[in-house]
């Protein structure tokens, strides 16, 4: 099997990721509910997850890092526990359905919504309209780092910076970014991070992460058991208790401790170049066959690893099915709970299959996925 949909989630993963949780599940109780060591040594771990995560991502304040269960649960949170009625929130065409549903759920509350448009031939979004959009009242900038479609990247830290200077709150989807390129909170003006465990950081599914600035205050989605002050009705409000009520997914955010020793000892930056290289490899023999539309603006490497395409005469779900029973490729077909992007591109019908390219995949797979490609095109004519 060959598997390249690492924008869904991470398959190849750090041999010392599975050790972890293995030792986490024999070993580890629930933090904070007790004195005893399995209880202590899970606080331990936790913890260390956070100082890791503080250090890669640029947070003075390792309890200002919150775990959560994935990216979706980060933006819930966030975009829920910031945005009131009335405010007016700025977001894009780009966005996965992760920012847009909890934006509608705001804007049936009251909020106003501002969708920035991208370009219909690149997919690109430019940071001008997202600033041109602000309007005095505005409390909010909410958008991905890189769209899981077009693997477009965004410049956050022009947006960050002038959100920062207008005292605009930034939030940022980095569902597809965190691990494989450069985040620090603090130098882009960065709110709230929001971001998966089991993606580019290479760690175990039901982990999540949410990082909050300095002087940032977001009210909890969930309340309940904490471990502290048990007899008082309002949930604790110091982080990073104040957002991660109930017990924590312990053995995963072990997973995911070990795998940040991996992507910090590797680097962000040697890891996107590795995945960058295999993407525009595969981009490069494919983009000319007959009868394949790549999307994207491939016109720069600073873009995720995805290459996502149609291909003429074929319905994407059936490509993807192709790829997988007679060549045993792993992709991703559909509309990748990325509803405005399709309906931009004219594509809501039929879809478009994504190939996604990991630090582990290796040259012969990128030549085997475009022997598949390079056949079934030759199938249709």
């Amino acid at each position: 099997m060959i598997y390249l949909d690492s924008a869904a989630t991470s398959l190849h993963k750090p041999p010392q990721v599975a050790q972890a949780v293995a030792d986490a599940i024999l070993h580890l109780g629930n933090a904070g509910r007790g004195a005893h060591e399995a209880t202590l040594s899970a606080g331990r771990v936790i913890y260390e997850a956070r100082e890791k995560l503080a250090e890669l991502f640029g947070v003075n304040d390792p309890t200002r890092v919150c775990m959560m269960f994935n990216t979706t649960d980060a933006l819930n949170t966030a975009i829920g526990g910031l945005i009131r009625p009335g405010d007016h929130v700025v977001t894009t065409e780009a966005e996965h359905n992760s920012v847009l549903r909890p934006l509608y759920r705001a804007e049936q509350c009251g909020a106003q919504l501002t969708i920035v448009p991208m370009d219909r031939t690149t997919g690109r979004v430019e940071e001008r309209d997202i600033i041109a959009a602000i309007r005095p009242d505005t409390r909010a900038v909410v958008c991905a780092h890189a769209s899981n479609v077009t693997g477009n990247v965004m410049d956050i830290e022009t947006i960050g910076l002038y959100c920062r200077a207008h005292g605009i709150l930034f939030v940022v989807d980095a569902a597809q970014s965190a691990g494989a390129f450069d985040i620090d909170m603090q130098r882009m003006g960065i709110s709230a991070l929001c971001m998966p465990g089991h993606k580019g950081l290479l760690g175990p599914q039901g982990t999540g992460v949410l990082c909050v600035a300095d002087g940032v205050r977001i009210a909890p989605l969930r309340v309940g058991g904490s471990g502290v002050h048990s007899f008082s009705h309002e949930h604790p409000s110091d982080y990073p208790t104040a957002l991660e009520a109930g017990t924590l997914n312990t053995p995963g955010i072990a997973g995911l401790s070990a795998a940040l020793d991996f992507v910090m000892k590797t680097g962000p930056s040697a890891i996107h170049m590795r995945e960058i290289a295999l993407a525009r490899a595969f981009y490069d023999a494919i983009r000319r066959l007959d009868g394949v539309m790549v999307y994207g603006d491939w016109t720069t490497d600073n873009r995720a690893a995805i290459v996502t395409l149609g291909l003429s005469g074929w319905d994407a779900g059936e490509v993807s099915d192709v790829l997988m029973q007679d060549y045993g490729i792993c992709t991703r077909a559909g509309a990748h709970c990325a509803p405005l992007v399709h309906r931009a591109f004219g594509t809501e019908h039929g879809g478009l299959v994504r190939f996604s390219f990991s630090y582990f995949n290796t040259e012969d797979e990128v030549r085997a996925a475009v022997d598949a490609v390079t056949e079934l095109t030759q199938e249709d004519s």
